[in-house]
């Protein structure tokens, strides 16, 4: 028999190719063949019926397949095991059944694995299955709304804000995300914070002063949540200062408390997991991150990686434990499979975790520097699971001296358990042996007894990280793994938000869209309006709900409140700043900074009148490494900050980080 297998990638084809004989022919679609036009709506706004279209570029991918499924006696359609795949092989099968020569469709099947490993291809292939449309459902519900969302929602900002710009379901909800950050920081009142430290042996902090904390915490709500910070008690340095000269130059041991404490590894990666963990790690996008995952699920070497299940197969948890009794000994394996349950009610689609495929492979040899980085990541995360837990010395040593006592903590590691594997890094932190009631006295004697005060200011809420923002939108039920990298780079391509030393920040267009979208369309930006479309879409990939049904409920609503923003709702001014300067061109306008396409530039402010423009150049506090001339900030194509000379051509250095200024 002759058999056709239909992949999404050329690599994952290559791959797959390998286990299978000669009766196979294996061939890839690159993506979607069939989708959504890309000049129009493509949606009966009435019915929700869909006008789907073959892409431009893969009219020649449709006329091979078709004519390899015409000469094949089977068809097996094995595309990723999600719901975007489950919807590529529906495509698939539509298109060969609707074919100029029709494939019988009793000789299309679809196969699904969660590993491209020579067993689980050979599992999968004697169980084929029918297309799942309850997930082809979810995947059509899921490109409709946000379609309908985006499409009806970019006029009215083109209209209300700024032609060109544009709305998304879930990316102006991260957008406002950012932007409300900004607001809490902005808002944020800094106080003054003191500590008392000091060396009596060894480091010492101030702890309580007559049996009260010295340090409040305090909770502000934020937008996605609370944010808990410390401030001390004592109201300015004058207090602290005074306090400390009360003290006398002997501490006594009040407590000493020795506990012995466990901790266990963490689950297996998730995909948001793994890309807060390489953002946080190596500083990567979660583009970068995903896109490595791809390679490496690609070649066989990991699980596939769109997951937000911790759930591992039996048979990976015994190949981990031999290896890990065989690689490092029986004390190292935990006592009990340790098995870890799903926190994220939406991980339904029965996915492993991301876990290596082949255990006894620490170091595979068919891949690049950063592909072994994340792979290894994966591999020590996922393989210590199954060892022991570490086990630690946990010491506080409480001292008083008068009305104050002051706390030093250590830890000894007693056995390192699953760290060895995680490669986790530990420092032990030594105490000297104190026995209660013992009299210690200050190395430096006299009044100021070698303490110090240190003085510090509370801090506002941290703007968002790649890692942050991810985690935050997982924790909201915003997205889903397969989306959370494309909307990062989108709303950072499409100049709402910028990114400075890793962190998000809102640019004034972003703000200008974000402030019309919230104050016109509150609910559908709103987290739990978000959260709660999240869940229907998991309705109908469950068979609970109908698409288009979900469609008209949300759509009656929508349209209305649409109309009534067009008719009514006032412009929002994108603010714009100035420069300092008068236009050398009318010498009436002031000079601005505005946002474009391709990034900040320079205009006059009577612009249309004054059509004067020129290239902005971000002055970035640093001195060229090359030529010593002033450093500047620069953007690539789609957004990405990176740093250069101001005198480019004639100084072509360039970096994604910035140098440090050895002239300051």
């Amino acid at each position: 028999m002759k058999k056709l297998l239909v992949v999404e990638s050329p690599t994952k084809a290559k791959t797959i190719g390998k286990y299978l004989g000669s009766e196979y022919s294996v061939v890839a679609t690159v993506g979607h063949l069939r989708d959504l036009p890309e000049s129009k709506m493509g949606v009966d706004l009435k019915n929700f019926d869909v006008d789907y279209q073959i892409s431009k570029d893969k009219k020649e991918i449709v006329v091979k397949l078709i004519s390899e499924a015409i000469k094949a006696d089977q068809i097996i359609l094995a595309s990723d095991p999600d719901r975007e795949g489950e919807a590529i092989s529906w495509h698939v099968k539509w298109l060969l059944e609707n074919s100029k020569k029709p494939v019988d469709s009793k000789k299309i099947s679809r196969a699904t694995f969660h590993e491209i490993t020579k067993g689980a291809i050979e599992e999968a292939l004697k169980t084929p299955r029918e297309i799942d449309m309850n997930l082809v459902d979810a995947q059509q519900g899921r490109r409709v709304l946000d379609r309908v969302v985006g499409y009806t929602l970019s006029p009215v900002l083109w209209k209300k804000v700024r032609r060109g710009l544009s709305a998304g379901r879930v990316q102006s909800v991260a957008v406002r995300l950012i932007c409300e950050r900004e607001k809490e920081i902005n808002a944020f009142v800094k106080e003054k914070f003191f500590k008392v430290i000091g060396n009596v042996g060894f480091v010492t902090i101030l702890d309580k002063i007559d049996g009260k904390s010295v340090t409040k915490l305090t909770k502000i709500k934020l937008f996605d949540g609370e944010y808990s910070y410390s401030k001390s008690i004592f109201k300015n340095r004058e207090e602290v200062e005074g306090f400390v000269k009360g003290l006398d130059d002997k501490f006594v041991v009040d407590k000493v408390d020795d506990r012995e404490v466990s901790r266990t590894p963490l689950p297996a990666f998730t995909t948001s997991k793994m890309q807060q963990m390489a953002a946080r790690r190596m500083g990567w996008s979660g583009k970068q991150t995903m896109s490595t995952a791809q390679r490496l699920y690609e070649k066989g070497l990991i699980t596939y990686h769109r997951t937000d299940s911790v759930y591992l197969s039996d048979k990976a948890i015994a190949e981990f434990r031999d290896f890990i009794e065989k690689k490092y000994g029986k004390e190292y394996v935990a006592e009990k499979v340790r098995v870890y349950k799903n926190n994220s009610k939406n991980a339904q689609e029965a996915h492993e975790a991301i876990r290596p495929t082949n255990v006894a492979m620490l170091e595979p040899t068919d891949v690049d520097a950063r592909e072994l980085k994340l792979y290894q990541i994966i591999w020590r995360r996922a393989v210590a699971t199954q060892a022991a837990a570490a086990r630690m010395k946990n010491t506080t040593v409480v001292l008083s001296n008068k009305n104050g006592l002051f706390k030093s903590t250590g830890v000894t590691m007693l056995f390192e358990g699953f760290l060895k594997i995680s490669m986790e890094k530990h420092e032990d932190q030594l105490l000297p042996m104190l026995e209660v009631g013992k009299t210690l006295k200050s190395r430096h004697g006299g009044q100021a007894k070698g303490l110090k005060v240190e003085e510090t200011e509370t801090n506002p809420p941290p703007r968002y990280t790649d890692a942050s923002l991810v985690g935050s939108l997982e924790k909201q039920g915003i997205g889903r793994p397969s989306t959370y990298a494309p909307i990062i780079s989108t709303i950072q391509a499409r100049q709402y938000v910028e990114k400075e030393e890793g962190k998000y920040q809102p640019t004034a267009l972003g703000n200008a869209a974000n402030e019309f979208l919230v104050k016109n369309f509150e609910d559908i930006l709103s987290l739990p309006f978000t959260a709660g479309m999240e869940e229907n879409l998991d309705k109908i990939a469950l068979g609970k709900m109908a698409w288009k049904k979900m469609m008209k409920d949300f759509y009656s609503d929508f349209e209305k409140e649409v109309k009534n923003v067009e008719a009514t709702a006032e412009r929002v001014k994108v603010e714009v700043e100035k420069t300092g300067e008068k236009c050398p061109d009318c010498n009436e306008g002031d000079l601005v900074i505005r946002v474009g396409k391709f990034g900040k530039f320079v205009s006059c402010s009577r612009f249309p009148d004054c059509k004067y423009t020129a290239q902005f150049k971000e002055e970035a506090g640093f001195a060229c490494p090359l030529c010593g001339k002033e450093g500047v900030v620069r953007r690539t194509k789609t957004g990405r900050r990176f740093y250069g000379c101001s005198d480019y051509p004639n100084c072509k250095w360039a970096g994604w980080k910035k140098p440090i200024d050895e002239k300051k």
